[in-house]
């Protein structure tokens, strides 16, 4: 046997022993287990096979791409570790022990993902291979062919029907009731539920009002709007996806994961922001992608409505385009005579809306606690983890909150008892008072900053996670019936019922598909994306990404719940269209599109 075969054969070896090592741990394994060896078998023979198809595909082995595959196996092994390795050494009390154990877990995930990452970039960066297989280009279409977009708003529309019918006039939670209540005048205008949704759906409903005289189905006219907004959604994306010449069979299975996976037909009938919004940042990386190729009215159009939608939708969307103006308005700078214009119409319509108009109008803003979700949790934790704090600092916290029942009240993943007891002490002392606290939090996350790190973690896993279990889709009927508005079945039956009760628990209960319900499954699929860019070397598309990301950081930032579907449910929503984007071969520009 060669030298450099024995050298390979031993690396493979040790690779898959610490391979072995982590998967043990975190399938919860003794070493005893007949499994570990059946793990280090299937390991073994997996990077003997990589490194042989990596050997005849050597144009794919470049530094960009062992780089990308490293640093996202680093990321991957640190999201999974920061809330898994308690389990790899609750056993343990010897700290010596301790390190080498977490050492050896974390060597094999890095292996275990690096190894994986480089399988599948193999696969998704060959690109001669894999261009016949996802695209057509000149080749005769059927008529559904042609009309493919119009196709899966159909199958969308359709999909979603009954359920729909079963929960009509649609699904309304407490927030719903609230901007409800906002609707038929009961509280004034509030944008802690942005306002401009609430009028909105205030519009749907005063015209099935005056139709129809109804208040529960004039409530179902904005449920239809927004289930029809959805489908449009998709249409648009699909047609995306066409103008890229993806092929058309491949864009009705596409079509189908929005059709099929039932939290979407749940939540196109739930009365939330978030589902707008979630078809807001879809439709505005869509237009992103047409407008990298060419710059038409329609895709502009499309831009700047998506755009005003992600600032107006949610709180958070605002400050994610702002995230994303330096990076828009540097990547168009070739193209500044008609992109600046749209950018800033945007960027200006947004802040007249947000602060002069509001402000004139007299609508409530959003309190200041509601965006300090995760440093109240961190100060939390450490008052709950008795730590001691010296007189000034347990002043300075007692002139806001009463902290008789501070330890029966806090919830590590849930920020909400913490903010309301804020609210029912001395809010405007922090208001005045933001520097010295901002100082208090400062101080005490140097004094204990393993306190602030398991508080954040604990605040936010579900979203970076991927072994995470949370119900989703769950919600029924109206949470108030006092309003005029009652759920009123138009469907029903122990056959309908039971239908959507397996069609939702199949999410836990099916290994594969059960993926699609995970959000740190599916924020580890966009970061491969990202990385798929790379190894391609077509950064331009990181563009397309850009809105995506800045959103996930400001839920990552201000999140008051550690596994709220729906706070990135725009991700769910946007999943096909970043595989597919990762997939699309990026054209060539013609010469005067960045002129």
């Amino acid at each position: 046997m060669r030298a450099d075969a024995k050298i390979l054969l031993c690396k493979n070896t040790l690779q898959s022993f610490f391979t072995t090592w982590a998967l043990m741990k975190a399938f919860r394994m003794e070493p005893g287990n007949v499994l570990t060896g059946t793990i280090f078998l299937l390991s073994f023979f997996l990077y003997r096979r990589i490194y042989q198809r990596m050997e005849r595909r050597p144009y794919l082995a470049t530094r960009t791409s062992r780089a990308t595959c490293f640093i996202l196996s680093v990321l991957f092994t640190f999201f999974y570790m920061i809330v898994d390795y308690r389990y790899s050494i609750e056993s343990l009390s010897n700290p010596l022990f301790r390190v080498i154990v977490l050492t050896s877990v974390c060597i094999g995930f890095v292996t275990l993902f690096y190894q994986l990452l480089r399988l599948l970039f193999s696969y998704s960066g060959d690109i001669p291979v894999l261009h016949p297989l996802l695209f057509t280009a000149n080749e005769p279409l059927h008529l559904w062919e042609k009309h493919v977009g119009l196709v899966s708003f159909l199958l969308c529309f359709l999909c979603w029907l009954p359920y729909y019918l079963y929960h009509f006039p649609g699904i309304m939670t407490p927030d719903s009731v609230v901007q409800f209540e906002q609707v038929i005048g009961m509280i004034p205008y509030s944008n802690h539920h942005p306002v401009v949704h609430t009028l909105l759906i205030k519009l749907f409903y005063s015209i099935g009002l005056f139709f129809t005289g109804n208040q529960t189905v004039a409530m179902s006219f904005y449920t239809m709007f927004q289930m029809c907004f959805l489908a449009t959604t998709v249409s648009y994306f699909i047609r995306t996806l066409r103008i890229y010449d993806v092929k058309p069979i491949l864009c009705i299975f596409i079509t189908l994961f929005y059709a099929l996976v039932p939290y979407h037909a749940v939540f196109s009938v739930t009365v939330w922001k978030d589902i707008l919004f979630a078809g807001a940042v879809l439709l505005f990386s869509c237009s992103l992608l047409r407008l990298m190729q060419k710059t038409k009215a329609s895709s502009l159009t499309v831009f700047v409505l998506s755009g005003i939608m992600l600032c107006l939708f949610r709180s958070n969307g605002w400050y994610g385009f702002c995230l994303c103006l330096p990076f828009l308005l540097f990547y168009f700078r070739r193209k500044k005579k008609v992109m600046y214009p749209a950018i800033l119409s945007v960027l200006l319509t947004a802040i007249i809306i947000k602060y002069p108009v509001m402000n004139s109008a007299g609508v409530i803003q959003p309190d200041l606690i509601e965006s300090l979700s995760v440093p109240t949790q961190q100060i939390a934790a450490v008052i709950c983890n008795d730590r001691p704090l010296t007189r000034e600092q347990l002043a300075l916290i007692e002139e806001v909150v009463d902290l008789t029942y501070i330890k029966d009240l806090y919830n590590p993943t849930f920020a909400d008892n913490m903010k309301e007891l804020v609210r029912a002490g001395n809010q405007d002392y922090l208001a005045s008072h933001k520097g010295e606290f901002f100082r208090l939090w400062l101080d005490l996350g140097l004094t204990y900053p393993w306190d602030y790190v398991e508080a954040y973690v604990k605040q936010t896993y579900g979203y970076f996670y991927p072994d995470s279990f949370y119900l989703v889709a769950e919600a029924e009927g109206i949470s108030a019936s006092h309003l005029g508005v009652a759920h009123t079945p138009l469907i029903g039956g122990p056959i309908v019922v039971k239908t959507k009760e397996i069609a939702l628990k199949l999410g836990s209960m099916l290994p594969i598909y059960s993926l699609l319900w995970s959000m740190g499954v599916i924020f580890w699929a966009f970061l491969f994306c990202i990385g798929n860019a790379f190894v391609r070397k077509e950064k331009a598309k990181l563009i397309v990404y850009l809105p995506s990301l800045a959103l996930y950081l400001t839920v990552m930032i201000a999140t008051p719940v550690a596994t709220e579907f729906r706070y990135v449910y725009f991700m769910i929503f946007s999943l096909p269209f970043y595989l597919m984007t990762a997939l699309i071969p990026l054209p060539d520009l013609p010469s005067d599109a960045c002129s």
